[in-house]
């Protein structure tokens, strides 16, 4: 309990260190909680192109699922790192919490969904993980039960600084191009342009994940870009293009320390890379930028009709 209140006084902007050692089973309990969460606001919510209803979204003391509508009321559900709460609010005025502290996934599923009956908030989902190959069921996953805060607190502060760069490249483009969402199947922060143009079927092959998802989500052409925190030491940002276009994986792109994974068919980034440099906004701008440009010369994208470099007067 010390270590959580610690965390909670610990709140710094800044670059943290993320070692992937001191926290992976902390993150692989974090991750199946969001998937949990998720799945409230994929079932509350209408379909969008892409599945953009279903991320969650960096707020300034977590990450949130934003405003859903029930039959009968409208909530918010939000992860709290500051305080280590899971935030349920309704417009009604009610509201609820779940300790974020250690404990099962199925203790955290059994507490979530009994808070939501109680707000009049009865949600049916198939209460599994996806896209993870070992998808035990939330109500009998008692392997998965870590919950160190000052990781939680450091993975969240980590987010809101690649929130910010996101944010900043997004603004570059004009023409059709996400939020900034965390995808909680995956575990990881993105932001994803689009040529305009339709690409071919998506193949699939995505652990506990159907097909057809994958191919609704990649139904147009896409170079995207994002953080997770898995690959390296302290996780990765990535950028990918699909389809892939000819010569992708030989483009020069910058910084010096970025890489392609022929395995992943993916450029790399180590989050080490970025956190220690003298100016972390600028080298991972410049990894966004360049792995943009790789996909769409090689693609050969309408980059003048899709591109501005408008900047919007803080005093206007």
């Amino acid at each position: 309990m010390a270590r959580q209140k610690q965390a909670g006084a610990a709140v710094a902007r800044g670059w943290p260190e993320l070692a992937l050692a001191e926290w992976v089973e902390t993150r692989d309990t974090l991750h199946l909680w969001t998937q949990v969460v998720g799945k409230v606001r994929l079932a509350l919510e209408p379909m969008v192109n892409h599945w953009w209803q279903v991320p969650l979204y960096v707020s300034a003391r977590g990450l949130t699922t934003s405003l859903m509508h029930a039959p009968g009321v409208d909530m918010e559900i939000e992860f709290d790192f500051v305080d280590h709460r899971l935030h349920m609010r309704t417009s009604t005025g009610e509201a609820r919490q779940v300790a974020l502290r250690p404990r099962s996934v199925a203790d955290f599923y059994a507490e979530t969904t009994s808070a939501l009956d109680s707000l009049g908030v009865h949600v049916k989902m198939l209460a599994k993980p996806v896209e993870i190959p070992d998808a035990i069921p939330f109500a009998k996953d008692d392997v998965h039960h870590s919950y160190d805060a000052i990781a939680a607190q450091s993975f969240w502060l980590a987010l809101t600084n690649v929130h910010r760069v996101m944010s900043r490249f997004r603004a570059g483009f004009t023409g059709k191009v996400s939020p900034v969402h965390f995808f909680w199947g995956g575990f990881d922060l993105a932001v994803t342009r689009f040529s305009g143009r339709v690409a071919p079927p998506h193949p699939g092959g995505v652990p506990n994940c159907a097909d057809w998802v994958m191919q609704l989500a990649y139904s147009h052409e896409v170079s995207s870009c994002g953080f997770w925190p898995g690959a390296g030491v302290e996780g990765s940002f990535y950028a990918y293009a699909y389809p892939v276009p000819q010569g992708f994986e030989e483009w020069e792109v910058r910084p010096g320390a970025a890489y392609f994974d022929r395995g992943l068919r993916e450029f790399l980034l180590p989050y080490t890379t970025v956190r220690t440099a003298e100016d972390p906004d600028e080298v991972l701008l410049s990894f966004f930028q360049s792995t943009y440009e790789a996909a769409a010369e090689l693609g050969r994208w309408d980059r003048a009709a899709l591109e501005t470099s408008i900047e919007i007067a803080t005093d206007a």
